[in-house]
């Protein structure tokens, strides 16, 4: 029986889950977090158990191998062969990576040239890979790029009205993000309906700490509400959206801000659900107390407002939709966010059922049969995604 790993690096994390295949079965799963930090916490999850140890774990090479050595050590693997490939989530692939890629040399250095897009992410990304690649040098790896989905976007949907030659001479354009979880709920939504996707309008919603708005036609993204970074777009958790570039001019004069890196900070890290409401990025926390906090429940109305706003517009982009789906934490999660957004739509004859929406678990259609639009609930899987991708660029299925 084939294992395949799906990884996430970050700069203190790693984590990841391995996969049996073709069963697509998830044998174990678990993390390493405050990497380079003391007291990092080592976590793994299998049949039904968990094991946590603490310890200090400088960097991702050693992460990697504890982890493998407790595979071993739990017999959930006899031996590092029975891994047959490692597929990396990887943040940024610019305009360089229309699809996920086989790594090799060239693959990482592109990946860590990239890092200007995503120096959050891309780093720590490129870590994992070359850790995997000191310890089992043989086995293939793939990276797997939230930004590849959204290379099919024409350039009047990813340029911005700037000169041109700054897209010319730097790359400046919308990228995107969340493209492995778009793509595969809009997939399995297919599936789900048994209909070809490239026969499907989609909307996918996928709303969690980081929020975005995909509008899918023919299997492939048309325009997705997050830019040349995932700042831009709706309201997320701790992330403003869209908002006018000359405010942040204001803002760094008022608060004789000189490093425009301290701004971005505040919009990535201060703002979003926690700036407005002051109570908490988490949505739960705001459902709980929006009857008496008046700033929680302004922070849910924009928050909603700003997705209704994208919904409409890719509709009338798209000429119509056939479906409509909420996945991540919050899509998927609160069915009260759900009823906001959908009943919006009611003029269009888009209807939920009560009881589905409320109550149904797992992939679902929570619109009545006579709505206008499907609308669904699609629980994300990116990291199946991953393993999917790893299988088709390895020829493993063959």
């Amino acid at each position: 029986m084939s294992k395949i790993m799906a990884v996430n690096s970050g700069s203190s994390t790693l984590k990841w889950k391995l996969y049996t295949v073709p069963e697509e079965k998830v044998v174990a799963q678990g993390m390493v977090d405050r990497l380079g930090l003391s007291d990092s916490v080592f976590e793994v999850q299998y049949g039904g158990k968990k094991i946590s140890e603490m310890g200090d774990i400088p960097d991702h090479t050693t992460a990697v191998n504890m982890m493998l050595h407790k595979l071993i050590e739990l017999k959930i693997i006899d031996n590092y062969h029975e891994i047959k490939g490692v597929g990396h989530r990887v943040v940024a692939g610019g305009s360089i990576f229309k699809d996920s890629a086989l790594v090799t040399p060239r693959v990482v250095e592109q990946i860590k040239n990239l890092s200007e897009y995503a120096p959050l992410h891309n780093p720590g990304q490129a870590a994992g890979i070359d850790a995997f690649e000191k310890i089992l040098p043989d086995i293939p790896q793939v990276a797997v790029f939230d930004t590849s989905f959204h290379q099919t976007m024409d350039p009047v949907n990813y340029l911005y009205s700037i000169p041109y030659e700054y897209f010319e001479k730097y790359g400046v354009r919308k990228f995107g993000a969340h493209g492995t979880s778009h793509r595969y709920v809009a997939k399995a939504a297919a599936d789900f309906l048994q209909k070809p996707l490239a026969d499907l309008k989609v909307i996918s919603c996928h709303l969690g700490s980081g929020s975005s708005i995909d509008a899918i036609k023919d299997g492939k993204s048309v325009d997705t509400s997050m830019g040349f970074t995932p700042l831009a777009g709706i309201t997320m958790s701790t992330r403003s959206g869209d908002i006018d570039p000359s405010l942040v001019a204001y803002l760094m004069q008022k608060m004789k801000i000189t490093d425009p890196n301290e701004m971005v900070k505040i919009l990535n890290t201060k703002s979003g659900l926690l700036g407005i409401s002051g109570v908490s990025p988490d949505m739960r926390d705001l459902l709980a107390t929006r009857k008496e906090n008046h700033r929680s429940d302004l922070a849910i109305k924009i928050f909603v407002n700003r997705i209704i706003k994208y919904i409409g517009s890719y509709i009338t982009l798209l000429g119509g939709d056939d479906v409509l789906i909420f996945t991540a934490g919050v899509g998927a999660g609160s069915a009260e966010i759900r009823k906001e957004i959908v009943d919006r739509f009611s003029y269009r004859g888009i209807k939920l059922d009560k009881e589905a929406n409320e109550h149904g678990k797992g992939l679902r259609k929570i619109s009545t049969d006579d709505s206008t639009t499907t609308v669904l609930v699609v629980p994300t899987d990116e990291e199946l995604m991953i393993v999917r991708d790893v299988v088709r660029l390895t020829n493993l299925s063959e």
